[in-house]
């Protein structure tokens, strides 16, 4: 019944995202209109920002469920922390990959050793790192241990990231979010095509983590079966 719960939740979940989605996508290429500066271009940004924002989301996940590894040692929360990076390492990806199409008919250069983008990259390396620590691992445990402690240390970066562009100069642009820099039809869609990336996000995440509890549940059949 349990099991039955579950599926019908990610059911739920998997049709409320492919809604959200459609939304999005009629918003940022139909709906919104086109910004004077920039042009069609700046339509990345309602696909940027969101990326963005769940490779953050991602590694606070990871960062959560690390802390909770730890103190618990419960295999469920290294779970939880490694599927959450697994996600966000292909987001993280996809962020640059897009902030680097943007980048190159704006600033005219397809990467810049600025401040913003510099973070992120090295946000892309901890993850990178988390991965690498547990291959290397001897024992499973160890490299889950090893990968929490990386999970930790490293989220000293989110807060870098996300105030690269306060703290430093830059050729990013700054908060104009938060500054109220958009026009309502552009904030509106900004912040459906977040909601409707945040809903993809938690429907893979809760994916992969049953697709890890199963790996599991086989591991086990298998040892008792020898």
């Amino acid at each position: 019944r349990r099991r039955r719960g579950g599926v019908m939740k990610r059911n739920i979940l998997f049709w409320l995202s492919v809604a959200l989605m459609m939304v999005a996508l009629y918003l940022i290429f139909v709906y919104v209109p086109t910004e004077k500066t920039m042009g069609i271009v700046q339509r990345i940004f309602y696909l940027m920002v969101p990326m963005g924002w769940l490779s953050l989301l991602s590694f606070l996940i990871v960062f959560i469920g690390s802390i909770l590894y730890l103190i618990k040692k419960k295999g469920k929360w290294d779970i939880v922390a490694r599927s959450s990076a697994e996600v966000g390492i292909v987001f993280t990806t996809l962020t640059l990959i897009v902030g680097a199409l943007w980048a190159r008919p704006i600033w005219g250069v397809w990467w810049a050793w600025e401040p913003r983008l510099t973070s992120t990259l090295v946000l892309w390396l901890i993850y990178l790192a988390y991965f690498l620590v547990r291959s290397f691992a001897t024992e499973k445990s160890r490299g889950a241990t090893f990968a929490a402690a990386v999970g930790i240390v490293g989220f000293i970066d989110l807060p870098i990231i996300v105030l690269a562009t306060t703290l430093w100069r830059g050729m990013h642009p700054g908060p104009i979010i938060l500054q109220g820099g958009l026009a309502p039809p552009m904030l509106l869609t900004l912040l459906v095509s977040i909601t409707a990336f945040t809903a993809l996000f938690f429907l893979i995440l809760i994916q992969q983590v049953s697709l890890r509890n199963d790996e599991i549940g086989i591991e086990r059949l298998k040892k008792i079966g020898n």
